[in-house]
C-alpha cells in the first residue's frame, strides 16, 4: 500500500472508527420499460449506434466521423458538449462544406458551467460526464417535416418502440410543427404537449440562430397526482429520447426574431439513454455500455455489483469517469492544474478515491481502461492505438495522487492534533480549500473525518475559496481560437476558397481575391504595407501539424511582395503574409507566386526527418510513447512526446543510428488519400492535436513509417541527408522534448561543436582529444582548494575572534552558544555546528551568517538534550522572525530568512526559550 498504516485508517472502513454516512440518494420513480412491442432482438449500443449512422446515410446524409473532445477554434466551451458543436460555424454561415446533410456519432463532455453531473453522477441512473450524442443536421437542406418523419421513422421501425407509448412536445406557438405530427404522422393531439420557452425553445446564445424544438418522449410510468402532468412533470412518468430543434430565426440584442433565409435542424438523442430503452433496463449503467466496465472494476475491489448500495455508487462513478479519462486522453489532454488538463485531474481522481473507498491500495484505473478500449475501439480505432500511453499517463496521475491522498490526511492529522492542542472546535476553511484543490479531499470526506472527531469547519471560508479559484480559472481559461477571426475571414471565403498546389509545384500563377491591411479589407497596397493576401491558387504551405507556413515572393505586374509566411485562419483559404517591397498590387490582379526553394527544402527534410525520429523512438523505447506536439522549421526540429525519463546517450544514439540507417536506404516515399477510419485500421499513427476530415492523407517511407500527415515531405529517405540530436529537455509532467537537425544543419551544428572544442581546447593549452583529462585534473584541484579555504576559516574562527565558543554562556547547568559568524555558507555552517556540539561536550548551539539582506542560519543540539529541545522545531519559531523556514531533525535543523536587519532579536528569542526550557 502506498498508505501509511496509520494514515489508511481514515478511509478503510473496517478499521475506521467513523460510520462512513451513504452518499445522497435521489429519489427517482424508475420503473420498469416493459416496451409493447417486439423488436428483433435486444440491440447491443454498438449496433444502436451503428443502425443509427446507416439510416441516415441511406437518406444522402454524410458519415461525419466524432470531432475531438476538445473544439476546435471555439473560445466559448472548454469541450464538446453536444452533437451540434462541431457544425456551430456552419449553421452560422462563416464555413462551407461539401454536403448539406450529416449525421454523427459525437463524443460529447459534460462537467462545467451549466452542464455540471459531476456530482450527480453513478447516484442517478442518467448523469454522465462523458456520453454519445446521436444527431442528424440538415444546413438548409430540409426542414420540419423531414427531420420529424426521420425521427418518427427510426423510433418506430427502426428501433420498433410502439407509437403508443411515445409521445411528443412542441413549442406552444409552432402550430407548424403541430400540424407534421398531428396530420402527416398521425400522432393524436393528447398525445402532443405544447410547452413553453424554457422546455422548448432553443437559442445559440442571447443573440444569434435559435428556434422552438420538438422532443420525442417515452411513456415509462404511471399518470402521477399532479393537476397537470406532461413531459416537463418531474414525476418520472416520461423519459425523453430524443430532441429536434428548428433553427429558423436569427435574434437580434432587442429581442426581435426574424426568419433565417436557410432554417436548419440540429438533433440529438444520448446513445446511453436510448440503449437503456432497447434493452429494457431501469439505468444507463445497466446496459452493455458500462456493465463490462463495472464488472472489471468489481472483479478488482472483490466487491460485486448489487451487493451494496455504496459500493455501487463507487463502481459507477468508476465506470462513467474511466471512460471520460479514457477519451479525454485518447483526444491528448493530460493532467495538469489548470483548464482541460484541471478537469482530467479532477474526474481521474474522483475515480481513484473511490477505489479507495473500495479497499483498492493500489493504480487500477489503467487496467479498467482497457476494457473501455475493447469495447469502444471497433468505433473508436484511435483509441486502440492510443491505450499504452492512455494506460500510462492513468498509471502515473492515479500514482501521484495515491501519495498526494496520503500527505493530505497527515496534513489533516496534524490539523486536528492542533485543534486539539489549542482546543478549538473548527477547521479553518482555508486549510478545507486547500486539502480539496491540492490533495484531491472531496468535501464530503473532509466532513465525515472532522465530524467523527466532534469537530467542523468555517463553511463561509471554504466557499469563498471556491468563489475565488472560479474567478482565477475565468481569468486563466484563454479557449481555443481566435473568434474576431470570422469577421475579417469569411467574407473571403465565401467568395472563393484556395486551391493548394503545393505538393507538387513550388511555382503558380494566379488571381489576387483579396487583400487585408491593418485587420481590413482594401482594394489596394503600396510600397512598404505590411499586408495579408489571399489568392485563387497558391503553392505556399500555410501553418499546419507543426509546419510552418512557406515565405517567398509574389510580383504583379506593378509590384512585388516577400512573403514572410502563410496561414490559414478559417478553413479553406490561405492567406500570404508579408510587406510590399516594390510598387502597388491590387485586388482581383493576376501575380506570379514562388516559394523560397531553398527554405522549403530544409523544412522538408526537417518533416520527414520527423516521421523518422517518430518511428525510431517507439521503437527504442516502445508503442507506447505517443507524439505530444511538434515543430518543423527551415533551421530544426522539435518533437514532444509522453515519456518520464531523460533519454540515456545510448538511447540518443541508438534512435539517430536507426534513422540515418533508414536515410541510407533511401526508401521511397508513397503518399495516399484514405478515409479515416479505414487509414487508422490500417496502422498509420494519428497525432492527438491534428484535426482530421473524412478523407485523409497518409504519408509512408518505406514499409516502416506510415502516418497521418498533410504536410510537404521529401520524396525518399536519402534526401533527408543525415539526422542529429542537439537536445533534449522536460516540457511538463511526463512529457520530453527532442530538438534535432537534418540535412545541412547537421553539418552546421558540427563545425560549431567542433569550434567551441578548438577554442576551450586553446585556453587551456592544450590538444582537443586531452581536453576531458585536463578538464578531470582542474576540477580535482578545485575541490582540493576549497577543502583547504573551509580549514583555513575554521582554524581563524577556532583560534581567533571569530571563535563561537568565546560567547558560550552557561543556562541550567548547560552551555548556550548564540552567535553570528562571519563569510559561511550553510554547508560550512553545518560542518561549524557539528564541530561545536563535539567541543561542548553538552549544550544548544545557534548560529547565523549574513549574506547581503539574506540570513542562514543552524541550530544544534547535543544528544543528551534533544529530550528537553527539538532543533527542527526551535529553528522553525526563530525563522519567523528573519522572514524564514526552515526544519531538520531533533539534534540539527537548518533555515534561511530575507530580513537579516532582525538578526539580533532572532538571538534573543532563541535565549529566552532556551532559558524558559531551562
Amino acid at each position: 500500500s502506498l498508505f501509511p498504516p496509520s494514515l489508511f485508517l481514515y478511509i478503510k472502513k473496517k478499521h475506521h472508527p467513523i460510520n462512513f454516512p451513504p452518499p445522497p440518494r435521489v429519489a427517482l420513480p424508475v420503473p420498469s420499460l416493459q416496451l409493447n412491442c417486439y423488436p428483433p432482438a435486444i440491440m447491443t449500443g454498438n449496433e444502436i449506434r451503428q443502425a443509427f449512422l446507416a439510416f441516415f446515410e441511406q437518406r444522402e446524409h454524410r458519415v461525419v466521423t466524432s470531432a475531438p473532445l476538445v473544439p476546435e477554434r471555439d473560445p466559448t466551451l472548454m469541450f464538446t458538449n453536444a452533437g451540434m458543436v462541431p457544425f456551430k460555424r456552419l449553421f452560422l454561415g462563416e464555413e462551407t462544406r461539401d454536403y448539406t446533410r450529416a449525421t454523427t456519432s459525437q463524443k460529447c463532455m459534460r462537467v462545467s458551467g451549466k452542464h455540471n453531473d459531476l456530482e450527480n453522477v453513478g447516484r442517478t441512473p442518467r448523469h454522465h460526464t462523458f456520453f454519445e450524442m446521436l444527431g442528424n443536421f440538415s444546413f438548409g437542406d430540409y426542414f420540419k417535416a423531414e427531420a420529424i418523419a426521420y425521427g418518427w421513422e427510426f423510433l418506430t421501425n427502426t428501433m420498433g418502440i410502439s407509437p403508443e407509448q411515445l409521445v411528443v412536445s412542441i413549442f406552444r406557438e409552432d402550430d407548424e410543427a403541430f400540424a407534421i405530427w398531428h396530420d402527416q404522422q398521425g400522432v393524436p393531439e393528447e398525445r402532443i404537449f405544447r410547452l413553453d420557452e424554457k422546455e422548448n425553445f432553443w437559442q445559440m446564445g442571447d443573440t444569434g440562430p435559435c428556434g422552438p424544438c420538438s422532443e420525442i418522449h417515452l411513456i415509462c410510468g404511471p399518470v402521477c397526482d399532479a393537476p397537470k402532468c406532461d413531459p416537463s412533470c418531474e414525476c418520472g412518468r416520461y423519459l425523453e429520447i430524443w430532441n429536434l430543434v428548428f433553427m429558423q430565426f436569427d435574434q437580434a440584442e432587442d429581442g426581435t426574431r426574424t426568419a433565417l433565409p436557410k432554417p436548419s435542424i440540429d438533433t440529438g438523442m444520448g446513445l446511453e439513454r436510448l440503449a437503456m430503452v432497447m434493452q429494457g433496463v431501469k439505468s444507463n449503467y445497466d446496459t452493455d455500455l458500462f456493465q463490462p466496465i463495472i464488472q472489471h472494476a468489481a472483479k478488482i475491489s472483490g466487491h460485486g455489483y448489487g451487493d451494496n448500495d455504496d459500493h455501487d455508487v463507487s463502481l459507477r462513478v468508476i465506470a462513467d469517469h474511466v471512460r471520460a479519462c479514457t477519451f479525454l486522453i485518447g483526444d491528448g489532454v493530460l493532467p495538469s492544474n489548470e483548464g482541460r488538463g484541471y478537469v482530467l485531474r479532477r474526474v481521474l481522481r474522483r475515480a481513484a478515491r473511490h477505489g479507495v473507498l473500495l479497499g483498492v491500495e493500489e493504480p487500477f484505473l489503467c487496467e479498467i481502461a482497457s476494457t473501455v478500449v475493447k469495447e469502444m475501439g471497433g468505433s473508436y480505432p484511435e483509441l486502440v492505438e492510443r491505450l499504452p500511453f492512455i494506460q500510462d499517463t492513468l498509471r502515473r496521475e492515479e500514482e501521484r495522487f495515491l501519495k498526494t491522498l496520503s500527505r493530505g490526511l497527515q496534513l489533516l492529522d496534524d490539523e486536528i492534533k492542533s485543534l486539539r492542542r489549542d482546543k478549538r472546535s473548527h477547521l479553518s476553511g482555508e486549510i478545507v480549500f486547500k486539502l480539496y484543490d491540492t490533495f484531491g479531499f472531496p468535501i464530503d470526506l473532509t466532513e465525515d473525518i472532522l465530524r467523527g472527531e466532534e469537530l467542523a469547519y468555517d463553511r463561509p471560508a471554504f466557499d469563498a475559496c471556491m468563489r475565488e479559484q472560479a474567478e482565477r480559472a475565468r481569468a486563466a481559461w484563454k479557449g481555443s481560437g481566435d473568434a474576431t477571426s470570422a469577421e475579417v475571414y469569411n467574407p473571403i471565403a465565401s467568395r472563393s476558397k484556395t486551391r493548394f498546389v503545393g505538393y507538387e509545384d513550388l511555382e503558380a500563377k494566379s488571381k489576387i481575391v483579396a487583400l487585408i491591411r491593418g485587420g481590413k479589407e482594401v482594394t489596394d497596397v503600396a510600397e512598404g504595407d505590411r499586408v495579408e493576401i489571399a489568392v485563387e491558387v497558391t503553392p505556399f504551405y500555410a501553418e499546419s501539424g507543426g509546419q510552418v507556413g512557406d515565405s517567398g515572393w509574389m510580383e504583379g505586374e506593378s509590384g512585388k511582395v516577400e512573403i514572410e509566411d502563410t496561414q490559414s485562419p478559417i478553413d479553406g483559404i490561405r492567406v500570404h503574409v508579408g510587406r510590399v517591397v516594390l510598387g502597388m498590387l491590387r485586388a482581383g490582379e493576376e501575380v506570379a507566386l514562388q516559394v523560397d526553394p531553398e527554405t522549403r527544402s530544409a523544412t522538408i527534410r526537417n518533416h520527414s526527418g520527423t516521421h523518422l525520429f517518430h518511428w525510431a523512438l517507439r521503437k527504442v523505447l516502445g508503442p507506447q510513447v505517443t507524439q505530444a506536439g511538434s515543430l518543423v522549421s527551415p533551421e530544426r526540429l522539435r518533437f514532444d512526446f509522453t515519456y518520464d525519463d531523460p533519454l540515456t546517450t545510448d538511447q540518443i544514439e541508438e534512435i539517430e543510428n536507426l534513422v540515418n540507417r533508414r536515410i541510407l536506404e533511401n526508401a521511397p516515399a508513397t503518399v495516399q488519400e484514405k478515409g479515416y477510419q479505414e487509414a487508422v485500421e490500417s496502422g498509420a499513427i494519428a497525432i492527438f492535436e491534428e484535426k482530421y476530415g473524412d478523407r485523409v492523407r497518409v504519408v509512408s517511407f518505406g514499409d516502416f513509417s506510415t502516418e497521418l500527415c498533410g504536410g510537404t515531405h521529401t520524396r525518399s529517405t536519402g534526401d533527408i541527408g543525415a539526422f542529429r540530436v542537439i537536445h533534449q529537455t522536460a516540457v511538463g509532467s511526463g512529457v520530453r522534448r527532442i530538438e534535432a537537425r537534418t540535412g545541412l544543419g547537421v553539418l552546421e551544428y558540427a563545425r560549431n561543436e567542433t569550434h567551441l572544442l578548438n577554442e576551450a581546447a586553446g585556453l587551456l593549452g592544450t590538444a582537443n582529444a586531452d581536453l576531458p583529462e585536463r578538464i578531470r585534473k582542474m576540477l580535482k584541484r578545485e575541490k582540493e582548494l576549497e577543502k583547504e579555504l573551509e580549514k583555513t576559516r575554521a582554524a581563524m574562527r577556532r583560534g581567533g575572534s571569530q571563535d563561537p565558543l568565546q560567547n558560550a554562556r552557561e543556562i541550567g547547568g548547560m552551555r548556550v552558544v548564540a552567535s553570528e559568524v562571519g563569510d559561511a555558507n550553510p554547508k560550512e555552517l553545518r560542518a561549524l555546528v557539528d564541530e561545536l556540539k563535539q567541543r561542548i561536550g553538552s549544550g544548544v548551539i545557534f548560529l547565523a551568517c549574513r549574506n547581503e539582506d539574506k540570513v542562514s542560519l543552524a541550530m544544534g543540539v547535543t544528544k543528551d538534550l534533544i529530550d528537553r529541545f527539538q532543533a527542527g522545531a526551535l529553528i522553525k519559531e526563530i525563522a519567523g522572525i528573519v522572514d524564514g523556514s526552515g526544519g531538520g531533525r531533533p539534534d540539527f535543523a537548518q533555515a534561511g530568512g530575507s530580513d537579516a536587519s532582525r538578526l539580533e532579536e532572532a538571538m534573543e528569542k532563541f535565549v529566552a526559550l532556551v532559558e524558559a526550557s531551562a
